[in-house]
């Protein structure tokens, strides 16, 4: 079992930064590859980033998101740039025990509770 705990959301204006966080606890949690997924109003939720040996982004928020790890820490981060209004969602960290990169939700296999990050126009 792996518990998964999302901080770092929050209000921010459009061409703001943040930075979240996802903390891993529980068996051999290091070894899961990890993933951030949003959800917005109305909208089913979304791929985001993923990270496993490598890192892989949706197309609407390359170049601006980053995704790392800290294997010593069983921290995920997420940092944000150039934030956008359309970027507003709970966003929510997730582990799989899938190899290598996957972007399908039904893949993952644990889930934190989501932070609620709100983008300012």
């Amino acid at each position: 079992q792996v518990q998964l705990v999302e901080s770092g959301g929050g209000l921010v204006q459009a061409g703001g930064s943040l930075r979240l966080s996802c903390e891993a606890s529980g068996r051999t949690s290091s070894t899961y590859n990890m993933g951030w997924f949003r959800q917005a109003p109305g909208k089913e939720r979304e791929f985001v980033a993923a990270i496993s040996w490598r890192t892989y982004y949706a197309d609407s928020v390359k170049g601006r998101f980053t995704i790392s790890r800290d294997n010593a820490k069983n921290t995920v981060y997420l940092q944000m740039n150039s934030l956008k209004p359309e970027d507003t969602a709970v966003y929510y960290c997730a582990a799989t025990r899938t190899l290598g990169i996957t972007i399908a939700s039904m893949s993952y296999d644990y889930w934190g509770q989501g932070t609620q990050v709100t983008v300012s126009s």
